[in-house]
């Protein structure tokens, strides 16, 4: 599930008593209702439980969750079952007598009301919803003799095309990550030159310093990690460009993905604070590349 569909805080819930039971594991103790299905891939995904999960995705969908990276498993769970860390599901029913589901884990409780379900032949249809949270429709098909999931909202769960938008969306955050440490490592060059009247000859001058021991060799305005030219996935250069007269007044930045995993297009800071960047297949960017982010860092 999304962070849209749910409200992120949920209110302190007094616990039930009823266990939920392991989710199936043979054809044989395949559930008949739909909802029992839905109940017990929730109850999986609160666990942390990737292989009982993968019961209640059909045969394509669990041949391709089963390729992807294991972060990208790991967080699918979380996100279904809206929870940061493996849980202990208990079940209940309500008034209506519609199944109440919670996932308790140690930093909250996610209680999950089920409405009627809707059942078309081999296609049923669930409204869930979340205590101080929002409502959505699961969908799920029958096949091989079970019911396995078909689609959230609108989403229909086709983990083939899912795997590839995350790809995407993992670049994105990486690159927007990149262009953030790019303006805040020009600014902290920048801070280095007010306080010591000088740019620093190399990043390793910026790296922390011990208590009280701050020098130009030390000036503890960035990680260890960026001091030594490396992070999240990208390698960072600096060099000191003179100006006309020959001062060393002015300086360019280079970040390039170590590999195509951690970002597709390499960046470059020119003298004057505009940002360049172009896929350049994993070698450095230059001011002859297109700008794209025109803002001058402090």
């Amino acid at each position: 599930m999304t962070k849209r569909l749910y409200s992120a805080a949920l209110a302190a819930i007094v616990a039930l008593s009823l266990l939920v039971p392991n989710a199936p594991t043979s054809s044989a103790q395949e559930p008949t209702d739909p909802v029992v299905a839905l109940s017990a891939a929730i109850v999986a995904a609160c666990r942390d439980n990737e292989a009982q999960f993968l019961n209640y995705f059909t045969a394509d969908n669990a041949a391709a969750f089963r390729a992807l990276p294991a972060e990208q498993r790991a967080a699918f769970l979380k996100r279904f079952s809206l929870s940061d860390m493996p849980g202990k599901p208990l079940s209940s029913t309500d008034q209506q007598n519609h199944a109440v589901l919670l996932c308790q884990t140690p930093s909250g409780t996610v209680q999950y009301h089920f409405g009627a379900a809707r059942v078309h032949e081999n296609l049923a249809f669930i409204p869930v919803s979340v205590v101080d949270g929002e409502q959505a429709v699961f969908g799920l098909v029958r096949e091989n003799g079970g019911w396995r999931l078909l689609s959230l909202g609108l989403l229909l769960l086709d983990i083939p095309q899912l795997a590839g938008q995350w790809a995407q969306d993992d670049l994105r955050a990486s690159e927007d990550s990149t262009l953030d440490t790019l303006h805040n490592l020009a600014e902290a060059i920048q801070t280095y030159n007010r306080a010591f009247g000088k740019l620093p000859e190399s990043l390793a001058d910026l790296r922390p310093a011990p208590k009280g021991q701050i020098s130009p060799d030390q000036a503890s305005l960035i990680s260890a990690d960026l001091a030594s030219g490396k992070q999240n996935g990208y390698l960072f250069r600096y060099r000191i460009v003179p100006d006309p007269a020959g001062n060393d007044t002015n300086f360019e930045l280079a970040a390039t993905p170590e590999s195509s995993q951690k970002g597709r297009r390499s960046f470059f800071l020119d003298a004057a604070g505009k940002i360049h960047g172009a896929d350049k297949h994993g070698t450095v960017a230059t001011s002859d590349d297109p700008v794209i982010d025109s803002e001058k860092s402090p």
